[in-house]
């Protein structure tokens, strides 16, 4: 429905109101009325609701990518503090406690970009019947639960920074502002879960795709595997649980993160991300990694070239 017709003249479309929204301001939302409007038709007569849908997946998939790279963003704002500011007679950087909370950014970070790149396969490859399955789950279910850690990871890059960042001289008030929007928009989290259980429900192959995706991790970390085995005898059930859907997009979410952390990341991002996320709960906060995991190679990793 375009703006202007062929002859020049302004098309039908009344714009009764911007939305005075909290974040996202930048790329303006509005209320409109069509009057006589002319549009021209997208897709096959009759296939209004697939064409939609189909459009709708594409979003999804933008909703995780830009996800991961706000996460990115503010990471990066966090570490470029934390390495240049000084207290108690050292950086924060080489605090303990705040390298602890760094690298746990870092690994959500990292994690979060490998399944977008993951997802994005999917899509490229959607005439591979496999990377069509794989895409019907992992899209809602990536949406779910990347885009719901992203205003908890925002607050906690914020708290980095102290009352600086907190102000709006700063950019990390804007980046918070931003998360909220891609968990909200193009289906919000029970949307998302409940998009997942029918995928399972109308293509139960997907399991298998699920499956053949996380045995490429190999067999070398045993809490890794026991975890995967326990999510596929669920899944090998009937997945009518609408109670329990958003715990089972998270796992879902969390194995294939692990699985290719495992693939592709050094041991000691691989180990702490199942370390923290797969062989002990996930929990609502950052700076929980247990001990032992090298926080000084995941910051060197994290840090921008």
């Amino acid at each position: 429905m375009p703006r202007y017709l062929p002859d020049g003249s302004r098309n039908g479309i009344r714009v009764q109101r911007l939305k005075d929204k909290l974040g996202n301001r930048s790329n303006a939302s509005s209320e409109v009325e069509f009057c006589d409007a002319v549009g021209w038709l997208v897709g096959k007569v009759g296939r209004g609701i697939a064409t939609i849908l189909e459009m709708g997946g594409h979003t999804r998939l933008d909703c995780v990518v830009g996800t991961a790279g706000i996460m990115r963003a503010a990471l990066t704002h966090a570490l470029h503090h934390a390495h240049g500011r000084a207290a108690f007679g050292r950086r924060l950087a080489d605090q303990p406690l705040m390298q602890n909370v760094l690298a746990d950014l870092a690994l959500e970070s990292e994690a979060a970009t490998a399944f977008a790149l993951r997802l994005a396969r999917c899509f490229d490859q959607a005439g591979d019947p496999a990377q069509a399955l794989l895409g019907r789950i992992l899209t809602p279910a990536g949406k779910y639960w990347l885009c719901k850690r992203g205003p908890a990871f925002g607050a906690e890059a914020m708290e980095v920074m102290g009352g600086n960042g907190y102000v709006e001289d700063g950019p990390l008030a804007r980046l918070y502002r931003e998360f909220p929007v891609n968990s909200i928009w193009e289906g919000s989290g029970n949307v998302m879960c409940l998009d997942l259980l029918r995928a399972f429900g109308k293509t139960p192959a997907a399991r298998a795709a699920l499956a053949d995706e996380l045995a490429l991790a190999g067999s070398a970390n045993a809490a890794f595997n026991a975890y995967c085995a326990r999510l596929l005898a669920e899944l090998d059930g009937p997945q009518g649980d609408e109670y329990g859907a958003r715990r089972l997009a998270e796992r879902i979410v969390l194995a294939v993160q692990g699985a290719l952390l495992l693939r592709h990341a050094p041991a000691f991002v691989s180990d702490a991300f199942v370390a923290s996320r797969i062989a002990q709960d996930v929990g609502g906060a950052f700076g929980r990694l247990p001990a032992g995991v090298d926080c000084t190679a995941i910051l060197e990793r994290a840090l921008p070239i």
